[in-house]
């Protein structure tokens, strides 16, 4: 009986060991699975936060690299700005993934002269380790107050304050012409589904006039 214990035990620690070791790998492979077939080719649902299209963009109230900022003119391209809301990078799968596969095409977002900009409700320090770790060179800002969010009209308003939550938006993406008005935008209700980033660079060039409409 005592050895059977021992066996036990050692099996235990040992799946403990392995457990700790390869935790990362593990954890990306979750959330491979989590977010598998989020991605979608366009927004056609009827959910629409955020301003009205035309309207000038309101500005954001978030902090970027030790400072505050309220305009986005240091993130504009020549042709334009899109700004992503996002949940979280640190605990949010589909705000990763959607991140790292923008990252992924951001040629092609400059080489439209389109500027982009993410902001979340996580700490700096939980961003820039995020930011570190997969290598993202898309500027990221922090609305911990949720004040961006809740002047942009997206505010997730499920959660209270004292809730781990509070301070999430709506995630998706604000298109604005040089002269800082808002000319489109994708937002989709459930927030496990993102249009995928080729779409959304073909839609924000045709927003800004870079492309003609697409024929229905």
């Amino acid at each position: 009986m005592k050895t059977l214990f021992k066996i036990v035990f050692v099996l235990i620690l040992v799946s403990l060991a392995l457990g700790y070791l390869y935790r990362e790998p593990i954890k990306q492979r979750v959330f491979a699975l989590i977010t598998q077939g989020m991605f979608v080719a366009v927004d056609n649902d009827d959910f629409d936060p955020g301003p009205a299209i035309n309207s000038h963009f309101p500005g954001l109230q978030a902090t970027y690299q030790d400072r505050s900022i309220t305009l986005i003119d240091e993130f504009k391209g020549v042709n334009g700005t899109a700004v992503i809301a996002s949940r979280s990078f640190d605990w949010c799968p589909y705000c990763m993934r959607q991140i790292i596969q923008l990252q992924e095409n951001k040629a092609g977002f400059d080489a439209a002269g389109i500027g982009m900009v993410a902001i979340t409700y996580d700490d700096p320090m939980l961003q820039q380790a995020f930011i570190e770790k997969f290598g993202i060179t898309i500027p990221v800002v922090s609305d911990v107050n949720a004040l961006s969010f809740k002047t942009l009209g997206i505010l997730n308003k499920d959660y209270s304050p004292g809730e781990f939550q509070y301070g999430i938006p709506h995630p998706g993406m604000i298109v604005i012409d040089p002269q800082g008005k808002v000319v489109g935008k994708l937002f989709l209700e459930a927030y496990s589904l993102r249009v995928d980033a080729a779409a959304a660079l073909a839609f924000a060039k045709i927003t800004l006039g870079l492309d003609p409409p697409l024929a229905n």
